[in-house]
């Protein structure tokens, strides 16, 4: 399989604004970590009515940044991509400091039991975030310099939301598309066909940038979803390549297909095949039992 090509570099300093285009603002959190790469990236959208996308962790270094950027200018908005902790934890202090509104799709009244018995679970997931303005697909928001729409996005996260603004030909990816990795989709939070069609959706659009939750843009947005599809699909082909030829447990899968994988990335990279393993058990091309783990014993169909 092909290695993908990922754009690690990224020009910032912590707690230091950067201006990505007209109006928009980038902060990025001091949070690296396999998983965050160098952070959690913030952005800050308008002129004198501004949106803020992903408070980012709660820190209050972070938060200091943010309103030291903003500089006593109104903030309407507080948008959130998703509601993984790195982005959303810094919520609650952003909001006491701005009497933002918060946006978002929202948990309440989605079933939470399988979420919470994961390996990301409560512990990674604001499952009880009920933002002020529930977002869908094609709902819009807007201030001084600035309009916004919604995109539902699940895959990563069931909740996940990119924010297209609109006349910029810009989207914010979150943690859906990104130049530095790609994403982890780990079940039950995560799933493998959802992401796939939202990265569809995207590469039916003609954006001209990406700005992720996580790294430096992505100047060629099309290009970055057409590869990751690709690299999906082939992924899941030797997956079933490996069912079929009797590795028959995700652990002996992931350690034949995955070489020199950063022991901290182990773990992440068996949801990742249990996700891609779950999507051809929904189309019946492998079977199983109905609940699975990573020593299930599985066969082709």
């Amino acid at each position: 399989m092909g290695a993908l090509s990922f754009r690690t570099e990224m020009a910032f300093d912590y707690g230091e604004p950067s201006e990505l285009q007209p109006n928009v603002v980038r902060l990025v959190a001091n949070n690296p970590s396999p998983f965050t790469f160098k952070g959690t990236n913030t952005y800050i959208v308008g002129t004198s009515t501004l949106a803020i996308i992903d408070p980012g962790p709660d820190d209050p270094d972070h938060l200091s940044a943010i309103l030291s950027t903003v500089a006593g200018r109104d903030v309407s908005h507080i948008l959130v991509t998703h509601t993984h902790r790195d982005h959303i934890d810094g919520l609650d202090a952003l909001v006491e400091a701005t009497g933002a509104k918060v946006c978002g799709y929202g948990r309440k009244g989605v079933p939470m039991d399988e979420v919470l018995l994961s390996p990301s679970g409560r512990s990674f997931i604001d499952v009880d975030f009920d933002p002020d303005i529930k977002l869908r697909t094609g709902d819009q928001l807007a201030g001084d310099g600035w309009a916004i729409e919604a995109l539902h996005t699940p895959g990563h996260a069931l909740d996940h939301l990119c924010f297209a603004l609109e006349g910029t030909g810009a989207v914010f990816s979150g943690d859906h598309v990104m130049g530095w990795n790609t994403t982890v989709v780990a079940p039950p939070e995560g799933h493998m066909g959802n992401y796939l069609a939202s990265l569809e959706l995207l590469l039916a659009r003609q954006d001209a940038v990406f700005f992720p939750g996580h790294g430096g843009r992505i100047a060629d947005p099309r290009r970055t979803c057409r590869a990751y599809l690709i690299h999906r699909k082939m992924r899941e082909q030797a997956i079933l390549d490996a069912i079929r030829a009797d590795v028959g447990t995700i652990d002996a899968i992931v350690a034949q297909i995955y070489e020199h994988l950063d022991p901290k990335l182990i773990n992440a990279a068996k949801l990742s095949v249990q996700a891609h393993v779950e999507h051809l058990i929904e189309r019946e091309l492998v079977l199983a039992p109905q609940e699975i783990d990573f020593t299930t014993e599985l066969r082709a169909s």
